[in-house]
């Protein structure tokens, strides 16, 4: 089964525009923050802004110079953070070499943080609490795997790459004491030694390493779901971490790249926009 993130995160917008459809009075807002012009930054942003507009999200746009300061940044999110008209604010990475990431995400008031990102909302997802905001990609994940009917519950996750965005994120999700969680989980990263073997022993195997085509066939066994979070430009194409052709007719199912995991990690972004208005009324 190839699994169609594009179909199911279309199934979420439609419920979130009925949902704001029958708000009276302001609608729920999510600021986009651009620093600089990097040309991925921007496609992303664009693509962001259209499924807000589809949706009844309004978007506010802050797009500033790559040489402002940090602390004229910082001055921003506090602007935003107090605005009542702003629910989300997403700051759009990367950002220039002399802006500490980490200072400008903790910036961020944990109440707005649609992207998941605060050092509280991490720390809460740690803790099984759901008072945060869960990253977008991880949290698409569980919903993909979940609309899909694929349970997780006592199996063994495997998970390639350790980052702060989907991989620790996606390790905390489904080891929960939860439906849709209850996973063994394991991650593996580039210091990890046997790495095909562990991905051969894995139920599911989640990869987000960065490497474009790095899980081979000989790296899955038979009757794996396989969900590629791998974004890379090869010759052009955009392709994922799994050698996709290979891979999936070993699969129980797969997700392509793109029209995968991608999706839905847009889906979530404006499911937790809308879950922030609703606290905040």
């Amino acid at each position: 089964m190839i699994i169609d993130g594009k179909a199911i995160a279309k199934n979420i917008e439609t419920s979130l525009k009925e949902a704001i459809t029958q708000i009276k009075g302001r609608k729920p807002a999510l600021a986009f923050v651009l620093v600089g012009d990097n040309p991925a930054s921007i496609a992303f942003i664009r693509m962001k802004k259209k499924k807000c507009h589809e949706v009844g999200i309004l978007s506010v746009d802050l797009e500033l110079p790559s040489t402002i300061s940090e602390e004229y940044l910082l001055g921003e999110i506090e602007r935003m953070n107090s605005n009542p008209q702003i629910d989300g604010i997403l700051v759009q990475l990367p950002l220039p070499s002399h802006i500490k990431v980490d200072r400008i995400l903790e910036a961020i008031d944990p109440k707005k943080d649609v992207d998941g990102f605060h050092p509280l909302n991490m720390g809460r997802l740690l803790l099984g609490e759901k008072r945060g905001f869960f990253p977008c990609t991880p949290y698409g994940i569980t919903i993909l795997l979940r609309h899909s009917g694929i349970d997780v519950s006592g199996k063994h996750v495997v998970i390639l790459g350790r980052s702060n965005i989907v991989g620790k994120p996606m390790a905390a999700l489904l080891m929960q004491k939860e439906k849709g969680a209850n996973a063994t989980v394991t991650i593996a990263h580039s210091a990890s030694q046997n790495i095909e073997p562990l991905c051969l022993s894995a139920d599911v195997l989640i990869a987000a390493i960065g490497k474009p085509h790095f899980v081979k066939a000989s790296m899955v066994k038979n009757g794996a779901v396989v969900i590629d979070v791998g974004i890379n430009r090869v010759d052009g194409k955009i392709v994922g971490d799994v050698d996709f052709e290979n891979v999936a007719p070993k699969c129980a199912a797969i997700t392509p790249v793109p029209g995968g995991v991608g999706p839905m990690t847009i889906a979530m972004l404006l499911s937790n926009t809308l879950l922030s208005y609703q606290r905040n009324q």
